[in-house]
C-alpha cells in the first residue's frame, strides 16, 4: 500500500482539474489526469477526442502513453494516476495492463463508471493485476466542472454543433 497524504492526493488532484478546464476551453469533455511517481508528476494531459478524432483519446489513455513514452516502459508499476472522474472500462482496463499501482478519483460516474460504480474492473480478482482506489478526492469540484459543461452544452442545443451527452465523456 502506498502512503500517500490526503493534502498530497489533493494537491495532485488539483493539478488533474487544471488539466480538466484546459480541455473544457479546447471544447473537450472535461476530464483531465496526471501520472505521478515517486513525488513527482510524469505525465499529464485532459480528454482530446474531438481535436483527435480518436475515440481512445481519454485523458487516462494519453497519460498512460506519456508516461509509458517518458519512463521507457509500459510498465507502470509505481504509478499513481489522478483522474477527475472514475475510469470507464476501456481506461480502467488500460491502467489494469499498464499494471498502474493505484488509481485516486475525483466523481464518481454512474453510468459507466469502472472503478466503483458500475463495473469493478480495477479490482477485478479475475485479472492479473489489481489496482489501490481511492475515491472522492475533490469531488465536488470535478463533479462541478462536468456539470456545468454540460449544461452550456444543453442550453447551446440549438446551435449546428452536434451536442454531447454525459455518456460521451
Amino acid at each position: 500500500m502506498i502512503m500517500v497524504s490526503e493534502r498530497q492526493d489533493e494537491e495532485y488532484m488539483r493539478e488533474a482539474l487544471e488539466e480538466a478546464l484546459t480541455g473544457e476551453t479546447e471544447g473537450e469533455v472535461p476530464v483531465g489526469a496526471v501520472v505521478v511517481i515517486n513525488g513527482k508528476v510524469i505525465a499529464r494531459d485532459h480528454n482530446r477526442r474531438e481535436q483527435l478524432q480518436d475515440p481512445t483519446a481519454h485523458a487516462e489513455v494519453l497519460v498512460l502513453r506519456k508516461a509509458a513514452n517518458a519512463l521507457g516502459t509500459w510498465r507502470l508499476l509505481d504509478a499513481t494516476v489522478y483522474v477527475t472522474k472514475e475510469p470507464c472500462p476501456m481506461c480502467a482496463g488500460a491502467l489494469v495492463n499498464a499494471r498502474v499501482k493505484r488509481l485516486v478519483y475525483g466523481c464518481p460516474d454512474q453510468k459507466a463508471g469502472a472503478a466503483d460504480s458500475v463495473f469493478n474492473i480495477v479490482s477485478d480478482l479475475r485479472l492479473n493485476h489489481r489496482i489501490e482506489v481511492t475515491s472522492g478526492v475533490l469531488s465536488t469540484e470535478a463533479s462541478e466542472i462536468l456539470t456545468r459543461f454540460f449544461e452550456k452544452r444543453r442550453r447551446s442545443k440549438g446551435s449546428s454543433e452536434e451536442v454531447l451527452t454525459d455518456r460521451d465523456s
